[in-house]
């Protein structure tokens, strides 16, 4: 048999993205033919067309809304024309089996995979399916779980809970290159924030505003979104980036608390490194409720603290920071009780084992 060919897919935002991430070396180190389908503009390109072995496909894609908009119209029309070019590129480069991660850009590629009898499997990272997944399921062999609680919401014979595949040079990182890259010093504790690839305006305001108070205490690594910089902020004990890919592994070694939103991908990531985190979730108004429901299970179990959207303003989060940095040990002692399952092992293996023959 000669090389075998495997499709990646997943974009829109880096939770849809870095599963693929952890993926992918795995397949490269084994000799497999790595290609990935994303949009043409999306986060998904930057994060992966660096990577030495991927072939990286654009395709069109349409965003799928719940809501009433004129885009509406003509998203039907992009979803078509990816599925048109999907359908091109399988029979082209005839992979032996497609993974996809989500976001919108996935759902014509999995469609395409099915009229090209190539097996699919399809990963889900939140507690209860997005839309692009719900629609994508119908076309796949497998749809994998990060939460148990997500396989009542799937087809029973599809659904397997399989746990979060965290990526492995997470555990590798350096505080001494933070420090360095940084400029911090370890005279004060680090509280990293994390408003996710796009950024989050609500909370980027809030910490700006209270930048006095927390830099008095600690000292702050802000990954702010992109086009989020604000120049004009030179504070002692704060760096700001848009996002960090390679050092953040660096960044997260040195980091004593986390704020960030509750995506599932981030949050399972800093519950196996230990880090005491508070969660403001995307609040209903902006999202499905997916991250609310998320940010609801880790609470429960002991691994964050939650402050809700509509609650934040500078004194409450200065107060809640300084309540985690507090209790940080309780929280630890109960992440300490969280055995990471060897997911990633266990999804690679189900990867061959669906692969087409």
């Amino acid at each position: 048999m000669g090389k075998q060919t495997i499709l990646f897919t997943g974009g829109g935002t880096a939770g849809h993205v870095v599963v693929n991430l952890a993926l992918i070396p795995e397949f490269l180190k084994e000799g497999y033919d790595v290609h990935y389908v994303g949009s043409y503009e999306g986060i998904e390109r930057e994060l992966i067309e660096g990577l030495s072995g991927v072939t990286y496909h654009a395709i069109s894609t349409g965003k799928l809304r719940r809501y009433l908009s004129k885009e509406n119209i003509k998203d039907p029309f992009k979803v078509m024309k990816g599925v048109y070019q999907s359908n091109r590129l399988i029979k082209k480069v005839k992979p032996s089996i497609v993974f996809s991660k989500g976001g919108f850009v996935s759902v014509p590629v999995v469609i395409a995979s099915k009229f090209q009898k190539v097996p699919a499997i399809i990963h889900e990272s939140d507690l209860t399916p997005g839309l692009a997944n719900k629609i994508a399921s119908k076309f796949a062999r497998f749809v994998l779980t990060n939460f148990p609680e997500t396989v009542k919401y799937l087809p029973e014979e599809k659904a397997k809970y399989v746990g979060a595949i965290i990526r492995e040079e997470l555990f590798q990182g350096s505080r001494e290159r933070a420090y360095e890259l940084t400029g911090f010093t370890q005279a004060k504790p680090v509280l990293m924030v994390m408003g996710g690839s796009v950024g989050s305006v609500k909370m980027n305001e809030a910490i700006r505003g209270e930048l006095k108070t927390l830099t008095e205490k600690f000292q702050i690594i802000h990954l702010c979104g992109k086009g989020n910089i604000d120049s004009s902020i030179h504070q002692e004990g704060y760096v700001q980036y848009e996002y960090v890919t390679d050092g953040l592994k660096d960044l997260l070694a040195m980091s004593d608390i986390v704020i960030s939103r509750a995506g599932a991908n981030s949050i399972f990531e800093f519950l196996a490194l230990r880090k005491p985190m508070l969660l403001i979730p995307l609040s209903l108004q902006a999202s499905r409720g997916d991250q609310l429901l998320n940010a609801e299970s880790f609470e429960k179990q002991g691994f964050a603290a939650v402050l809700q959207e509509e609650n934040l303003d500078g004194e409450r989060l200065v107060n809640h920071v300084n309540e985690l940095y507090h209790d940080r040990f309780s929280y630890k002692d109960e992440m300490a009780k969280f055995e990471p399952r060897k997911t990633k092992d266990d999804v690679i293996q189900l990867i061959k084992e669906t692969m087409k023959k």
